[in-house]
């Protein structure tokens, strides 16, 4: 992507101001610090979840996990399949209430990972500071969260100019201030409502809401980091990117990352066998209802064409 006048355009935005570096900040380590006073309550006073806050986690980490996985990175980011409309703002609110910032950003950080991969450009590689144990450990956490604490952020007009024109998205990216409130008050509002007691107020925010949260970002983070790292490279990808089996299930799938990164608009991550792919199976439900459309299935020849001689 140029400018008007043939020049690229600059691989970074304005940086944030120290405000919103800031709440950066608060909510990378609230969902941390709501963990620990949770249990910490749990132990002391048995404040534990109720039967309620644990549907409630289920639920709307089901919810924001595919939203994310789904939405904001297989359709939005890479468009393995076309979704109509209503499934396309559906998916990118979904994908908001993650809280793991707005749609526009996410995809233009996620664009510009793919284009830079494990090189200078990425801006999550655990490899950023070389290759010997200490700098290993250095840049896991970086990639998981040292990033988010020196953030940079994407330019938008570079990487993600489909999504900038997107009047749908655009107003979806404009609204995520509401879906942060939205995803971390609804599950007090529903405990209030059906356990009839402030307590149920609190620990419907406490677990459904911050600790959920906390737990899904740490989730897809620990693909930033661990998938690039640890585990198995079946297929020819020109990174480190890696398939990590024991994230699949609370990752949905997004954890078979060498193939991923192998073929990127590839509807299906997890292609071989007992690969547990969560959200490939709720975007083949979405095909089956009609809403989603052109999905990139992996075909045997490609898979052929990618996978190492052994």
């Amino acid at each position: 992507m140029t400018k008007n006048d043939g020049t690229p355009k600059p691989l970074l935005d304005s940086p944030p101001t120290r405000a919103m570096q800031r709440t950066i900040q608060l909510f990378v380590l609230a969902p941390l610090i709501a963990a620990v006073v949770g249990a910490f309550a749990a132990w002391k006073w048995g404040w534990g979840p109720s039967w309620l806050d644990i549907v409630m986690v289920v639920l709307m980490y089901t919810i924001t996990c595919s939203g994310v996985g789904v939405g904001f990175h297989r359709y939005l980011t890479h468009s393995s399949f076309k979704a109509n409309r209503a499934l396309k703002i559906g998916l990118a609110i979904a994908g908001s209430l993650a809280v793991e910032g707005p749609p526009i950003q996410w995809v233009a950080d996620h664009r510009r990972h793919h284009a830079f991969s494990d090189k200078e450009g990425d801006p999550h590689s655990p490899w950023r500071f070389g290759t010997d144990r200490r700098d290993v450990r250095k840049g896991l956490y970086y990639a998981h969260v040292g990033w988010l604490f020196d953030r940079e952020f994407t330019n938008r007009e570079r990487f993600a100019p489909d999504l900038l024109a997107d009047k749908d998205i655009r107003a979806i990216d404009r609204l995520f201030p509401l879906a942060v409130v939205v995803s971390l008050v609804t599950p007090g509002l529903i405990g209030g409502l059906v356990m009839g007691t402030w307590h149920a107020v609190f620990t419907g925010i406490l677990w459904a809401g911050v600790v959920r949260m906390g737990l899904l970002h740490h989730v897809t983070w620990s693909v930033n980091s661990i998938c690039h790292v640890v585990g198995s490279r079946p297929f020819k990808a020109r990174d480190k990117a890696t398939n990590c089996w024991p994230l699949a299930i609370p990752s949905f799938g997004e954890a078979w990352h060498n193939l991923h990164h192998a073929d990127p608009t590839c509807a299906r991550h997890g292609v071989r066998r007992g690969e547990i792919d969560i959200n490939a199976r709720i975007i083949r439900v979405f095909e089956m209802a009609g809403w989603a459309t052109d999905v990139r299935w992996p075909t045997p020849q490609r898979l052929a064409k990618l996978t190492k001689p052994r």
